[in-house]
């Protein structure tokens, strides 16, 4: 029997109990989940934190900046 937070880490998702937890390490403000591009977005910081094979890089110099 699996957890459901590890089959969402194999299929490439982020364990839901993390994603509660994450903040922008900039603006310390809560992070929006993209699935589909696999980033974690601070729409106060405008930048979009990637994930790679299930965990989430949160340095600012990896993050994607946004556009307005």
């Amino acid at each position: 029997m699996t957890d459901s937070s590890e089959d969402g880490r194999r299929s490439g998702g982020v364990d839901p109990k993390l994603l509660e937890i994450l903040v922008c390490p900039l603006t310390k403000a809560t992070l929006v989940y993209d699935a589909e591009r696999q980033e974690l977005i601070s729409k106060p910081a405008k930048l979009a934190y990637p994930i790679r094979d299930g965990i989430p890089i949160m340095l600012p110099d990896e993050a994607r900046a946004l556009e307005d």
